[in-house]
């Protein structure tokens, strides 16, 4: 992201895919009640780096990584989130999303990159494991509108990626920027 991008437009992207993607996973009134502009403050975190995919100049999806978050994976790379506009869903805009930021893992000197999933949510596991994350069997639990929630981690090896991905697009339309 540069100081230049809409933040309110990005935040927009996790409120809407937020709804959509954790119906019937997350409780549907914590849904209903996110507030317009609830993610705006997790844009600038210091140590995570936020990427966008723009079409037409317009931010339709977001994602963010880090140097691992959890003192139990230090020398990981780990993949925060990654975020479309429901429309944009099965466009092929995901996936370069997500190999742009494996990519700049990997530059980093990362050897694995990981990420966590909620358990029920099978549409982006198989988008994962899609894209070379496997399922490292590891749960953490934590709480979202009052629900117990289970989430998931998966892991991919950076020295050895297994099969081959698409690049990002290089075009107005699905350029990806830091």
């Amino acid at each position: 992201m540069t100081a230049g991008d809409d933040r309110r437009a990005v935040s927009r992207i996790y409120e809407e895919s937020w709804r959509r993607a954790y119906r019937g996973i997350v409780p549907q009134a914590y849904l209903d009640a996110i507030p317009e502009g609830r993610w705006v403050k997790n844009l600038d975190i210091p140590g995570w780096s936020v990427m966008l995919c723009l079409e037409d100049g317009e931010p339709v999806g977001t994602g963010s990584f880090s140097r691992s978050r959890s003192e139990r994976y230090p020398d990981a790379g780990e993949v925060i989130s990654i975020y479309l506009l429901p429309e944009y869903w099965g466009k092929e805009y995901g996936g370069p999303l997500l190999e742009a930021m494996v990519t700049e893992l990997e530059k980093q000197g990362y050897p694995e990159a990981f990420l966590w999933v909620l358990e029920d949510n099978g549409r982006a596991r198989r988008f994962y494991e899609k894209h070379g994350f496997s399922c490292a069997g590891e749960t953490t639990e934590g709480t979202i509108g009052g629900k117990t929630l289970r989430e998931v981690r998966y892991v991919r090896r950076l020295d050895s990626p297994g099969k081959a991905h698409s690049p990002a697009r290089q075009t107005e339309t699905g350029r990806m920027h830091t």
